[in-house]
């Protein structure tokens, strides 16, 4: 157990989910529903796989000692998730990358955190009776207050702006839609953190078979993921069929005959590169878990933490930011700070709780 490598693990898994949005942005002529879904296959279906038939030892046959009720349960979490996934896109749209993800992420780090030790029975013990539990629970509140830090910016920094500058920024800017989205997707989100503590006896199984301490969390994103895969497959099924966009996928055009075909190899590759970043979040999520020993639990806020930090940095190098005024700019790097300052605290206490 190593808690700072684990914070180290943490932040990778927040760069790589704050940036899976930004090969999407260079899809061209395809609609949304046609690229989230090729991307999400690459990220629910193939990448868990993939990564897990190699580093763990005999995956099936670790699947196959699953009980049926555990991995119903991180399925069931994954379809729940998914919905929290579905919409979090959709933030992304109408919010833009800064202040849709200080949204989302603030009510699902929340959520995340809290709920399992609470659910468990083990919040008093974990995080009120020891000194380095009081420790990661001073973390927790410093990234709850820097979440609220960068969100409040960015309602200073969009209330600022004309409805043009707004779109400029943000081509489909739509505040109130955008809240209600992000509202809902940041507690639907949060069930992907219930299936993970509802998948930690496949852990056990997989450690039992051979499977190295870093890896052992691969086989429950399989199913968890794939509770996600359902979920969006239904929602853009029907898109699909709504909008009659299906032919996109083999270079055809919807509307006028005369638009350009889209770019199909570099669609593809763009959206396999956006779902495999949005697995990798959870790749080494697992990864950084596994380092944080009793208070596991705490990898849910620096992931979180993480990946607004990076979402933020993505949003000033898109310009989101660029007509701020120089107060709400100080404002949103201040909150950024509290987030940095909030892991270190974080991996402390778990280092004195080691």
């Amino acid at each position: 157990m190593n808690p700072l490598m684990g914070v180290f693990f943490h932040w990778l898994g927040g760069l790589a989910s704050a940036s899976f949005y930004v090969p999407f942005r260079g899809v061209r002529r395809w609609s949304w529903e046609i690229y989230w879904l090729t991307g999400g296959v690459f990220s629910w279906l193939f990448a868990p796989w993939f990564f897990a038939s190699l580093q763990t030892r005999d995956l099936l046959g670790v699947m196959g000692q699953v009980p049926p009720h555990i991995a119903g349960l991180c399925i069931l979490f994954g379809v729940l998730w998914g919905f929290g996934g579905l919409t979090y896109g959709l933030t992304m749209r109408y919010l833009g990358l800064s202040l849709g993800m200080a949204v989302v992420l603030g009510l699902c780090t929340v959520f995340g955190t809290l709920i399992p030790p609470l659910v468990r029975g083990t919040f008093a013990d974990a995080l009120l009776t020891t000194t380095s539990g009081r420790i990661i629970l001073l973390g927790l509140l410093m990234t709850v207050a820097g979440i609220v830090v960068v969100a409040w910016a960015g309602a200073k920094k969009d209330g600022d702006l004309s409805p043009e500058a707004k779109r400029a920024a943000v081509a489909e800017f739509d505040f109130k839609k955008g809240l209600a989205v992000a509202i809902f997707s940041g507690i639907m989100s949060a069930c992907f953190a219930f299936g993970l503590a509802a998948g930690e006896p496949i852990k056990a199984i997989s450690a039992a078979a051979g499977t190295g301490p870093l890896w052992t969390g691969l086989p429950v994103l399989c199913l968890v993921m794939f509770g996600g895969l359902i979920t969006n497959g239904v929602w853009c099924a029907m898109l699909i069929v709504k909008n009659r966009s299906a032919g996109q996928w083999i270079g055809r055009t919807v509307g006028k005959e005369s638009e350009d075909r889209p770019p199909l190899l570099a669609n593809y590759l763009l959206s396999a590169l956006a779902g495999v970043a949005w697995y990798f979040q959870f790749f080494f999520y697992t990864m950084g878990e596994s380092q944080m020993g009793k208070f596991g639990f705490s990898s849910w806020t620096l992931h979180m933490a993480s990946i607004i930090i990076f979402g933020t940095l993505w949003g000033f190098a898109f310009k989101e930011w660029r007509d701020a005024r120089p107060a709400v700019r100080n404002m949103v790097w201040t909150g950024v700070a509290l987030l940095v300052g909030a892991t270190v605290v974080i991996g402390y206490g778990n280092m004195l709780g080691a």
